[in-house]
């Protein structure tokens, strides 16, 4: 058993950490500050060829995979979530259509995301069905060649600058069905009539890449573009448990960001004749809180692996949903500590101590919430697909 990084992800880590303080960290607040897309970090990242980590070398990519992607991911996010999720939005929208999707998809619409030249987004929830996935009402009509879809979709990460858009609608003639056949995935394109992006949403964190609502209406999608087979739920679930590490990812870069920084200020900080971090109780603090990051990196280096393995199916969720958990939850964790112990300071915009605090809980939240998580960790012990004996 290896711990190590091989050669060429040591390389990348390298590579992404000099990325994220030299271009990352001078930008952070002035992206939350203003909420524009940081365009310039988008060219970055393209130059250095980290669009296409997760993408197959015969497309453009360069092979390194979902791990590849989750280290890069973590030295980003020490210092913005927003550009780790630019970074993220590489893998979510397109994972579908590597799965399952056919070669003339996977050269069309994932290559350009690997060179830059096309950004794509996912579209699963709806303002009725978030967690409840099957409670969507978007719906899929077939028409000759062609598939006619209908529906509003919400809270879509990157949905402004998208070129094109992974969307999952229902294909059964009940709208309100809800057996798993009667959900199926489509590629549409942003240019295509009836394609518009709807209201943006006012975020507390996580500025600069736009979420908000896509308006599908009469929208006609060729048969072309049905990704995998008609009835593709578990594609929609295993897209999701694939990125698990990714998500986690986020949460770990933050929460690293966030405790090396209160980590500087205490042991400048003046207090009582001495410095704060001279101080018994915050020593333990920075203590338990490295101890609970370093875990939650070994849960996730591990998803990680198994993801590019192939290994996201049903008897693996409880070990992917696990890092996702544990690591968005200690971001929470780290972020709320790191304020407190910069005190009133922490709570100043002078300090990148209320940006984390605020970028960390959507963490939580997206691609599945802790209660999600801890719900699917259960069902895997309770079905003995998580068991020790």
């Amino acid at each position: 058993m290896d711990f190590e990084l091989s050669e060429e992800l040591a390389a990348l880590q390298e590579t992404c950490r000099r990325i994220a303080q030299d271009k990352v960290k001078p930008r952070a607040q002035e992206i939350d500050e203003t909420g524009e897309y940081p365009q310039d970090l988008f060219e970055v990242f393209r130059d250095a060829g980290l669009l296409g980590l997760c993408i197959p070398e015969d497309l453009g990519g360069s092979g390194a995979g979902i791990l590849g992607l989750t280290i890069a991911i973590e030295e980003v996010a020490k210092y913005s979530n927003t550009a780790a999720l630019m970074l993220l939005l590489t893998r979510l929208p397109t994972g579908p259509v590597m799965i399952a999707g056919s070669p003339e998809q996977n050269e069309k619409y994932i290559a350009p995301i690997a060179d830059g030249s096309k950004r794509a987004a996912f579209c699963l929830s709806e303002p009725q069905a978030g967690s409840d996935v099957m409670g969507m009402r978007t719906k899929a009509v077939q028409d000759g060649d062609e598939w006619v879809l209908n529906g509003t979709k919400c809270w879509i990460s990157g949905v402004v600058q998208a070129d094109w858009y992974t969307v999952f609608a229902k294909t059964s003639d009940d709208v309100t069905e809800r057996n798993h056949n009667s959900i199926s995935a489509f590629i549409v394109e942003r240019s295509w009539e009836g394609v518009e992006v709807g209201s943006t949403d006012r975020k507390m964190g996580v500025r600069g890449v736009d979420t908000g609502e896509l308006l599908l209406t009469n929208v006609r999608v060729p048969k072309e573009n049905v990704i995998g087979e008609i009835g593709g739920f578990q594609l929609a679930m295993q897209g999701l448990n694939s990125m698990r590490p990714i998500v986690a990812a986020r949460g770990i870069g933050l929460a690293e960001g966030a405790l090396m920084y209160a980590t500087e200020y205490v042991k400048e900080r003046a207090a009582f004749r001495k410095t704060i971090a001279d101080m018994q109780g915050i020593q333990w603090e920075i203590a338990k809180l490295a101890t609970e990051i370093e875990a939650a990196r070994l849960l996730t280096y591990r998803a990680a692996s198994m993801a590019d393995a192939g290994r996201y199916q049903k008897e693996d969720v409880p070990y992917l949903s696990m890092c996702k958990y544990y690591a968005t939850e200690v971001a929470v964790k780290a972020s709320n500590l790191s304020l407190q112990m910069l005190g009133a300071a922490g709570y100043m915009k002078d300090h990148m101590t209320e940006l984390y605090y605020r970028d960390a809980k959507q963490l939580t939240i997206v691609e599945g919430t802790s209660q999600v998580q801890l719900g699917l960790i259960a069902r895997g012990v309770l079905a003995h697909d998580l068991w020790w004996d």
